[in-house]
């Protein structure tokens, strides 16, 4: 199926990856059609509490880009192109023995989508991907993962998609495996529950359930789980360590539609039963902390071609 335009909470959970959110209500592309997809997107944390002391806050950045082909009626195959960064500070952060345990993060990353329809009814699809998730300055061979997600839809009818689909994925030293459901349900000409997020390295899809005022103005809302883990430079507090940040995000989504090509979202979240950990080069773990709950806003502005 053709990738709807992204919905872009990626910018809330910052490192994202590859399986385009929602599926399209029973619509496939004809044979030659390329689709074209950019996005970029902004994000604050603002200041939170650690449980064992001190605080922290994070701004990141998100650009990404994908390109889709329907090669035959049955068959369509795709490119992902993903940056993000972020930009991380820590005062005097207790478990941490009060120093930053981590400063500036970049994750690019490289996936396909690969669709195949079975039937009219019934879609496959693969999404393997691969990222390089670290602190600026640790070594790229230690800061790899990869995996894929696999995905079974069945179109019920125009207005219902629905599937399953499930994630293995090797970040850096520990394998993921995470299940999740597809929805695309127009449950009225007006509110349709969908999934806001990709499926990928971090997790699943999530639930989103939005409401449309106008061929402009849309507000949805939803929640997801989210963990990310990447690699700390060799010259910090711990050398090739490895860190972590786990969260539930939840969230309210409001959408101006500019056209039917050109959107922007902004969203206000709640990160809830936060918790930051870091481990040593091995993979043991050293030491973590839970945070509050954890206010952020964020600004995707996206087109598709």
């Amino acid at each position: 199926m053709s990738p709807r335009p992204s919905t872009a909470f990626a910018v809330l959970s910052a490192l994202l990856a590859v399986v385009p959110a929602g599926q399209a209500l029973a619509q496939t592309a004809k044979p030659g059609e390329v689709t074209t997809a950019l996005s970029i997107s902004g994000l604050y944390q603002f200041d939170t509490d650690l449980d064992q002391g001190g605080d922290f806050n994070w701004s990141g950045v998100q650009a990404s880009a994908s390109i889709t082909r329907q090669f035959t009626p049955e068959f369509a195959a795709g490119l992902t192109l993903r940056y993000d960064y972020q930009d991380w500070k820590f005062d005097r952060p207790a478990a941490f023995g009060g120093t930053a345990p981590w400063s500036n993060l970049s994750t690019p990353l490289i996936g396909l989508n690969l669709s195949y329809a079975l039937s009219p009814e019934w879609r496959l699809g693969l999404n393997p991907a691969v990222e390089w998730s670290g602190e600026s300055g640790a070594d790229a061979g230690e800061s790899l993962s990869y995996g894929a997600v696999l995905s079974a839809t069945r179109i019920f009818s125009p207005d219902l998609v629905f599937g399953v689909g499930a994630g293995v994925f090797r970040q850096i030293d520990e394998t993921k495996v995470f299940p999740f459901l597809v929805v695309n349900w127009k449950i009225t000409d007006r509110l349709r529950l969908g999934n806001p997020l990709p499926a990928g390295p971090a997790g699943g899809a999530g639930l989103e359930l939005a409401y449309a005022f106008d061929d402009r103005w849309e507000l949805g809302g939803g929640g997801s789980y989210r963990s990310y883990r990447f690699r700390l430079k060799d010259d910090g507090p711990v050398p090739d360590g490895i860190g972590e940040n786990r969260f539930f995000p939840l969230f309210a989504r409001l959408t101006y539609h500019f056209d039917r090509a050109t959107r922007a979202d902004l969203y206000a979240a709640a990160f809830v039963n936060g918790k930051l950990t870091v481990a040593r080069a091995d993979g043991s773990d050293l030491t973590n902390d839970e945070y509050k709950t954890a206010p952020a806003l964020g600004l995707t502005l996206s087109h598709r071609f």
